[in-house]
Formats: structure tokens, C-alpha cells, sequence
């Protein structure tokens, strides 16, 4: 009896084990891939714990490009992709223009409604001098609150005409979401619209008009962490990047940096 009570213990004991570690594995499976195996809505996030010194988004970039989404390009190559959120204009994308063009930068602006409408020429300058515009939708809205098909194209497909009415073009179709809040329906939505979702690998807070970063504090988020294949998210309303710009194209240049289009990145 005692001893087919301690094989009996011993067998309870190896089973509870397992189905421990078991569930770790699946725990940790789903943790990983929260971002795409649940319809719930997320807020793009990133951690910078990485030893390589890529940061890690809540969703990984493999089964982002299932959806043909991208938050990082190519990490063995130093490379930047230098991309603007530009909701309306106050008076610094001249600036910031002028900056891209003496050093031969080609960024990418992503665009609402209220841009196209209020400084038309500014979009036909980027245009002409070979930046790409890309689509931030119509009004900025949460499109995590977005499930169906047809409202989600309502916003996409409005920026989309507007574009058309301003450039006489095409939209590039790539695509950012509003405040980088999204679903695994907003993935394939626009994945089936054509459109390459791009998020952001490197950002820093500067949307506050009235509580902008200094010089320092702001290259001291954007300088440690550029890494290859980076793509960097800055925001055409602040006064602090229109003042560091030229100074941040230099620094990274001098690191051997590249930057490059955000077409090279999506093939587009």
C-alpha cells in the first residue's frame, strides 16, 4: 500500500507540474500575440528592454506583416524612416520642409482631413518635392471603436478624395492609426482597402503646444534610442522639431545613418 501510494503521489505530483509549466507556455503564447489574436482594442505600445536596443512592440513584426502592418524596418541595415502626424498646421512644416530638403530627406506626413483643407499648398509642396502623404483618415477619430467595414472606409476613403481634389493624385495607400489606437479588425479592414498600416518603433511626447519638450530633453529620447530600421514618429505641430531638425538629420547622419523612404519599406 505504501508503495503504490507514493507512486500514485508521484505521478499526481508530475502531472500538476506539467499542466503548470503548460499553461505558463500557453499564458506566455498569448501574452506575446495579444495584439492579434483578439478583436479587442489596443493602443500601440512599445518596450525598450531589448538588449539589441530594438525596441519590442505589442504586437511582433512578423505577424504584423500578416496584415501588412509594419512598425520596424529592416534591423540589420542603418536605416531611418522619418514620418510626420500632421492633424492641421501652425506654421512649422515650412520649416521643417525647407530642413528635409536641404539634406536631400524624403519623410512621409500623414495627413487628416483638416490639413488638406486648411493648407492645401503646403500638401502640394510635399508632393512636388518627393515626400509621400499618407493617410491619417478624415477626422482622427478612435478607430479601435470602428468594426464595420463600411464606416471604417467612410474615414480612409474620405482623406483619399479630399487628396485627389487637392493634388490631382492617387493617395500612396499607407495607412497610421489615429493616436496609434487599433484592432485586429482595423488590421484587415485595411489590409483589404490596399493599405500598409505603419506604426511607430521610435516616438517621443511632442503634441503639447503649450508644454513642448527642450532641445535637450528631446535628443535625449531621440538620439540613444535610433537603432536600425527605425521608424520615427514626430509631429509637424511642434515648434521644438522645427527648431532641432536640421541639428537631429545631422546627428543621425553623423551616426551613418540612412534615411529612407517609407515606400522602400512597404515596397510601394
Amino acid at each position: 500500500m505504501y508503495v503504490i501510494f507514493r507512486r500514485k503521489t508521484i505521478i499526481c505530483a508530475l502531472s500538476g507540474l506539467m499542466a503548470v509549466i503548460m499553461a505558463g507556455v500557453i499564458i506566455s503564447g498569448m501574452t506575446a500575440n495579444r495584439a492579434i489574436m483578439t478583436s479587442a482594442d489596443v493602443n500601440w505600445g512599445l518596450s525598450f528592454n531589448s538588449p539589441d536596443g530594438i525596441p519590442t512592440g505589442n504586437a511582433g513584426a512578423e505577424k504584423l506583416k500578416t496584415y501588412d502592418a509594419y512598425y520596424v524596418g529592416d534591423t540589420s541595415q542603418k536605416k531611418i524612416y522619418l514620418t510626420f502626424d500632421a492633424g492641421y498646421e501652425n506654421g512649422y512644416t515650412e520649416n521643417i520642409l525647407d530642413v528635409l530638403k536641404k539634406h536631400g530627406v524624403k519623410a512621409t506626413f500623414f495627413l487628416v482631413g483638416n490639413f488638406l483643407q486648411t493648407a492645401p499648398e503646403l500638401v502640394k509642396r510635399m508632393v512636388n518635392e518627393g515626400h509621400t502623404v499618407g493617410n491619417h483618415t478624415m477626422t482622427h477619430p478612435d478607430m479601435s471603436a470602428i468594426s464595420d467595414m463600411e464606416s471604417f472606409k467612410k474615414e480612409l476613403c474620405g482623406l483619399e478624395e479630399l487628396y485627389k481634389e487637392v493634388t490631382g493624385k492617387e493617395i500612396v495607400k499607407v495607412y497610421r492609426p489615429p493616436q496609434g489606437k487599433y484592432s485586429e479588425d482595423n488590421l484587415k479592414m485595411a489590409q483589404e482597402m490596399g493599405y500598409k498600416t505603419i506604426f511607430w518603433s521610435l516616438a517621443y511626447v511632442d503634441w503639447y503646444n503649450d508644454n513642448q519638450p527642450t532641445k535637450e530633453q528631446a535628443f535625449d529620447k531621440l538620439l540613444p534610442r535610433i537603432h536600425n530600421g527605425a521608424v520615427v514618429l514626430l509631429h509637424s505641430t511642434s515648434k521644438t522639431n522645427s527648431e532641432i531638425l536640421d541639428e537631429l538629420l545631422t546627428k543621425w547622419e553623423d551616426m551613418g545613418y540612412i534615411l529612407s523612404p517609407i515606400t522602400e519599406l512597404v515596397g510601394q
